[in-house]
């Protein structure tokens, strides 16, 4: 039986990710990109609004001719025009002057603010009385406020929100550069694990890894492939593999990497054209036994069987390579600060994910240890995050202050 070989610690594994191909683009239409991630650069390519806008109902005037205007003490000015909404005012506002405007209206030449309604009474059709005075810019938008030409909107590898999809369509886009969705091909192993819809014999359990991990790609961003079980054959194994990684830009198998087991896989990833084994084990806890191949230019992840570790893997390991393959930049997880509930022992040399449940008590967050084996899926569902203990720490104590990254 072969050993364990090339163990990596968790940095080291991050570091390969550039060793694997990133998609190629494709452009998509607007209403289609939520969640895509941009191949390009996005650059104002004018002014936005493009005019000065008023933000209020009101008369635009020059600021200068309500300086000092008071409730008691209230300015005149001449009303020239009223702006049209959707057109250009044919007429310009001079000192002393003003122009009814509506919300979103376009100031008149010579207009640099706005009079709110409110403040304002009509003498007759052409004098405006006005109690309140205004500076410079207020109640409007400048013309390149929101955005000025040139300027830099959206980067390449960014996931499309819907604000960013609004201003695509502010700048008049109606398609956008995106990177390709990654394929993952996913497969389980093993002779005990049966479909989901089955009932499990004796010494059988239902599949539960293809779904969670398919979930989690999709989480992702990416489309999951599902290949099914496959029973722990060489030939069979060395089929699915060589078909998963023909049709997909990565590929996850679960199960078949510990001890007992792990010959198999091994031996049908080195049969891969162009295979090559990077590491077989990561210093981590739950996770250990994972393996990194890579075949051509594509990854080829053999996860742990047990659940909670092939979680832990994939939120830790293989996500931030599937978003570098993806074209997305590094994610930084979301974290929050929480005391840690009890004593946490650890061993030197590997870097413990503790799953833990957030609580509140006496206006604190409290991080809960969930104790349970990796082949446990309810540790995972009862779980809010992780919290790790560094590979050079013996442990953390109650009452510490830790980051709990959200799961």
């Amino acid at each position: 039986m072969k050993e364990f070989f090339q163990v990596l610690d968790i940095d080291a594994v991050l570091a390969l990710k550039e060793r694997f191909e990133r998609l190629g683009n494709e452009s998509i239409p607007l209403g289609n990109s939520l969640g895509r991630v941009l191949a390009e650069d996005i650059v104002a390519p004018s002014d936005l609004p493009g005019f000065n806008r008023a933000t209020m109902d009101g008369f635009a005037v020059r600021a200068t001719s309500t300086y000092g205007a008071s409730e008691s003490n209230p300015t005149y000015l001449d009303v020239v025009g009223s702006v049209v909404m959707g057109q250009a005012p044919a007429f310009s506002v001079g000192s002393g002057q003003a122009a009814r405007i509506a919300t979103g209206g376009m100031l008149p030449e010579g207009a640099d603010s706005v009079v709110m309604l409110e403040h304002t009474d009509n003498l007759d059709a052409n004098t405006l009385e006005v109690h309140r005075s205004v500076a410079p810019g207020q109640y409007m938008v400048a013309r390149d406020e929101d955005m000025a030409q040139g300027r830099l909107l959206l980067s390449r590898g960014r996931p499309l929100k819907p604000q960013d999809i609004g201003v695509l369509a502010a700048i008049g886009r109606h398609t956008v550069g995106v990177y390709r969705r990654p394929n993952v091909g996913i497969i389980s192993t093993g002779d005990e694990v049966v479909p989901c819809e089955a009932d499990p014999a004796p010494g059988q359990i239902r599949d539960i890894n293809s779904h969670t991990l398919a979930a989690l790609v999709q989480e992702a961003g990416a489309q999951p492939v599902a290949y099914g079980i496959v029973k722990d054959r060489y030939e069979a194994l060395h089929a699915a593999f060589e078909k998963a990684l023909e049709e997909n830009d990565i590929v996850l198998v679960s199960g078949g990497s510990s001890v007992g087991t792990r010959d198999l896989t091994l031996d049908a990833l080195e049969a891969l054209e162009q295979s090559r084994i990077l590491f077989h084990g990561v210093s981590i806890r739950p996770g250990k036994p994972t393996i990194l191949a890579q075949c051509g230019t594509k990854a080829f992840w053999g996860l742990p069987g047990h659940v909670a570790s092939a979680m832990v893997v994939f939120t830790v390991l293989v996500r931030p390579v599937l978003d570098y393959v993806g074209g997305r930049l590094i994610r930084m997880p979301v974290r929050v600060r929480a005391r840690l509930s009890r004593n946490l022992a650890s061993v030197q040399g590997r870097a413990d994910f503790v799953r833990v449940r957030l609580t509140e008590k006496e206006r604190d967050s409290w991080a809960e240890p969930i104790l349970g084996q990796s082949g446990l899926i309810r540790t995972m569902v009862e779980a809010d995050g992780l919290v790790t203990i560094d590979m050079n720490s013996e442990g953390l104590d109650q009452g510490t202050w830790v980051d709990v990254m959200l799961i």
